[in-house]
């Protein structure tokens, strides 16, 4: 029989199926289906107390949590066969919620079941819900680990001198880890911002005003009801609202993954030009193949997979962004499918971000090659020569530096020190400070990590 991921159109449902595997509990159709039954139900646990005398007692609840917590793949075929007749999703779920209770015997009115609600209460509960919980148990700890993996690094590499390049010409020498920690930090400063974007829902009946429940009980303070069964789940109700949650907290949640993977995905053209200039090898796996026809090839395959990646899911990120805060008036229909299209570019971003820690954890240290790489180039020190020149008050100290190292062609550190033999007016603790001038150790200073 063929395998159902030969046939699958999208590459996260086939190639990448097992890598996207954790995100399938969160933005599948089968996850939508049991987080709107979780979220109906516990709107019902709520809504009990308020409307008969009955008590919603441990027992009951727990009776009623396990309409969610059962749920299964029987479960889901039952909710497509009712679909197939209201052809409605959300409709489907309730009636479903409701055959539980008579199936199952258990004793509450099924007409409270979605009292008073519009689908969006419901979609607009666990749409957020599901990204909050995504977020904590997925993203979040792949992110920490990619910066610890990063941080790790730096540490190893921190007294690794490096050439660095500015234009892609030779400049001041740096560290190889000090590179490293300038990713480290520009990932932290936007993981706290993630960290402190709310997860809003939408949750006031059809067009947000609670036009339905008050009709029925008018002496019930439903939004203070409504602000403290959306609180239960971690979230944060928006007041005002049309009869969808206007999206502004989901499209800046959706422009930090953004940013956070154009900042990944300059991290990994520098790792693939270091690769290039052979600053780093790559640990060998056996049996695997770089080139079908180059038998040397190792590819730093990782580095470019993660920024194809990297790239589809921004071009959605963008547009998630962009779209989701525009509905004409009270609400039209194409959020729909631009939501139930969430998990394609966070698949896309969880699969750049297993490319990248694998890359890395590939990558071996040729310092001979980053040595040898400063060795060649020692006219960077021209810089320190000049500043100190200058401290000293020996006039046009540039231009002499620039007269002897933008030739054109190269220049020895011998030819350099015996330039610097030759400046005369210049004291001997400066001069032999000059000549002890290295491009090996010119890397500066910068703090502790």
């Amino acid at each position: 029989m063929m395998e159902k991921q030969w046939l699958a159109i999208s590459p996260i449902d086939g190639r990448y199926a097992a890598k996207c595997e954790p995100l399938s509990g969160y933005f599948s159709e089968y996850a939508f289906m049991k987080y709107r039954i979780r979220v109906e139900v516990e709107y019902l646990i709520r809504l009990l107390p308020l409307l008969e005398t009955q008590t919603a007692d441990e027992n009951l609840i727990l009776a009623l949590r396990k309409i969610y917590s059962d749920f299964d793949e029987r479960g889901m075929q039952a909710i497509k066969e009712i679909e197939k007749t209201t052809n409605h999703d959300v409709k489907a779920v309730e009636y479903y919620i409701k055959d539980c209770l008579k199936l199952r015997g258990i004793a509450v009115n099924t007409e409270w079941v979605h009292f008073g609600l519009t689908s969006q209460d419901i979609n607009n509960t666990c749409v957020p819900l599901m990204l909050k919980e995504y977020n904590e148990n997925v993203l979040l700890p792949k992110l920490e680990y990619l910066l610890h993996t990063i941080r790790f690094q730096a540490q190893q590499w921190r007294n690794i001198p490096m050439l660095a390049r500015t234009h892609g010409q030779p400049a001041s020498p740096t560290s190889l880890g000090k590179e490293w920690m300038v990713y480290h930090e520009r990932l932290q400063v936007q993981l706290q911002t993630l960290k402190g974007i709310a997860f809003k829902a939408k949750f006031g009946g059809a067009t947000g005003n609670f036009n339905a429940h008050y009709a029925a009980f008018p002496s019930i303070n439903w939004p203070l009801f409504a602000n403290q069964f959306i609180s239960s789940f971690g979230l944060t109700r928006s007041v005002f609202t049309t009869q969808i949650e206007h999206y502004d907290e989901l499209a800046a949640y959706f422009d930090c993954l953004k940013r956070i993977n154009v900042i990944c995905l300059d991290f990994c053209r520098d790792v693939w030009q270091y690769v290039s200039m052979e600053y780093f090898r790559q640990k060998l796996k056996k049996g695997e193949v770089g080139s079908s026809a180059m038998p040397h090839k190792i590819n730093p395959i990782d580095f470019e997979n993660a920024e194809g990646n990297l790239g589809l899911s921004n071009a959605l990120l963008i547009h998630f962004g962009e779209k989701l805060p525009i509905s004409r008036l009270q609400r039209d229909l194409s959020d729909s499918t631009v939501l139930r299209n969430m998990g394609v570019p966070l698949a896309h971003q969880f699969i750049s971000l297993e490319n990248i820690i694998s890359g890395l954890n590939k990558l071996i240290v040729h310092k001979e090659a980053i040595e040898a790489d400063l060795q060649n180039n020692p006219m960077v020190i021209a810089e320190a020569i000049q500043t100190i020149l200058r401290s000293k008050g020996i006039e046009g100290a540039y231009e002499m530096l620039k007269s002897i190292t933008r030739t054109g062609e190269s220049v020895s550190l011998e030819e350099i020190r015996t330039f610097i033999a030759g400046i005369s007016g210049l004291d001997e603790v400066t001069r032999q400070k000059l000549l002890e001038l290295d491009p090996l150790t010119y890397t500066g200073t910068f703090p502790e990590f």
